[in-house]
């Protein structure tokens, strides 16, 4: 498998449904918004812009199978799975802020080999591929080199529809609030994933998230320097929903203070 060849093929495929999701913006219908559930909105936007990825990939891989968060193909593979979010940052696009991505990812043998990231706004692709570095628009990436959470900006998600840990993910924030030079929120887990990739963001946190929010992003960061765990500081992350990415320096400092408040 050329996976540097492969992955160029694929930003061809994310930015034909960046440039789709880019030009509905312009005339959005708000009355063709759909409720997954509490809080959890859904497009023609996003279902369309997945149709785009799932047609276009099945052509590069015809042996692939699919997990989408839009569900618009059901389908297994043996050995390559694509992770795809069409519009990850939805509640963003529909109220008009310009901070959304499209994210994908192929897994092969259940381990990650190509991650694509992008930010259609600022017309930022961000990826990597098995054997290669990460990118951005064709420039090397690399994680931040800050050692101490004290000089660090950090990102992270507030939760939408399971509040069951939300008081100790308060307490949590507002702990870093006094400990970094600041904590974003911008609305797109992948989008924070890939800034931390190339040193934007030092570090983010998050739980409740899905695969097809994280998978790209994540990849991104291990090619660029840093590293991936969950809470309780493990490499499994999708699995317990829970993730932590940060520029291979100020891992342990911050989850120490992370486990402080999720036991």
């Amino acid at each position: 498998m050329d996976y540097e060849l492969l992955c160029t093929k694929v930003l061809g495929v994310v930015r034909l449904a960046g440039n789709f999701i880019r030009k509905e913006s312009m005339n959005f219908d708000n009355n063709r918004i759909e409720f997954k559930g509490l809080n959890d909105l859904v497009s023609y936007v996003d279902k369309q812009a997945e149709r785009i990825l799932v047609d276009n990939l099945a052509e590069l891989l015809p042996e692939s199978g699919f997990i989408t968060e839009e569900q618009t193909i059901n389908k297994t593979g043996e050995v390559y799975n694509w992770i795809i979010d069409p519009l990850d940052g939805t509640t963003n696009f529909i109220h008009g802020v310009p901070t959304y991505s499209v994210s994908v990812a192929l897994y092969e043998h259940g381990a990650p080999v190509i991650g694509v990231v992008y930010e259609i706004n600022r017309a930022e692709m961000f990826y990597a591929y098995k054997g290669g570095a990460a990118y951005l628009n064709n420039k090397v990436i690399r994680v931040s080199n800050r050692d101490l959470i004290a000089d660090t900006l950090l990102a992270t998600g507030f939760p939408y529809y399971d509040f069951e840990k939300q008081p100790q993910y308060m307490a949590l924030f507002t702990e870093l609030m006094r400990k970094c030079h600041g904590l974003r929120r911008i609305g797109s887990a992948a989008v924070d994933l890939a800034y931390v990739a190339c040193g934007r963001f030092d570090a983010f946190f998050e739980y409740n998230l899905n695969a097809w929010d994280v998978a790209a992003g994540a990849f991104i960061v291990q090619q660029a320097g840093g590293r991936i765990m969950n809470f309780s500081g493990d490499e499994e992350f999708v699995e317990t929903r829970e993730l932590l990415a940060t520029n291979s320096r100020v891992d342990a400092e911050l989850l120490g203070y992370i486990q402080q408040h999720f036991k």
